[in-house]
């Protein structure tokens, strides 16, 4: 099978996601997707811990991912956003909020950046704002959301249209 060709930049923010196996995760399916580039932020973990070692738990579950795909450590998740927006880059928050639509309804204009927040309190709310659209994934069951990771998944398969 191969890959997907693009030439349609896509970027990902991990912000403040506390399990090393969900950004294992997202790292892996982030590969699948031809993501270009993972910034990190808050206390997500990085590949590398801070001296310069590989994180094993991080490896183990993207498969050589953490790699393969660019990423960079950021300070100010708010910052970031403000000068990818400025050059033109469109930013989607994957967050279940008052004021998000199902994500099936959303139309990618490219070059976009993806949010993802933590597993618990979801996205911070000076993040969401300065999104241009905020998305969900409707819940037909008793649980109220997915793992981010699944939920990552899920949702830029479908916008992507992989």
């Amino acid at each position: 099978m191969t890959k997907p060709q693009r030439n349609k930049e896509i970027l990902v923010l991990l912000h403040n996601i506390r399990s090393t196996h969900n950004v294992g995760s997202i790292f892996r399916t982030a590969d699948a997707l031809g993501v270009s580039k993972i910034y990190i932020s808050g206390y997500t973990s990085a590949p590398v811990d801070r001296f310069g070692r590989p994180r094993r738990d991080i490896a183990k579950v993207a498969l050589g991912a953490e790699k393969s795909i660019s990423w960079e450590s950021v300070t100010s998740p708010e910052s970031l956003i403000r000068k990818l927006k400025k050059s033109g880059i469109r930013v989607i928050s994957i967050e279940q909020s008052k004021n998000s639509v199902d994500y099936k309804k959303v139309k990618v204009k490219y070059p976009v950046l993806f949010v993802v927040g933590t597993e618990v309190s979801g996205i911070d709310k000076n993040i969401l704002v300065l999104s241009d659209a905020v998305v969900e994934i409707p819940m037909g069951g008793k649980k109220e959301s997915l793992n981010v990771s699944v939920a990552f998944g899920v949702a830029l398969f479908r916008m992507l249209e992989v």
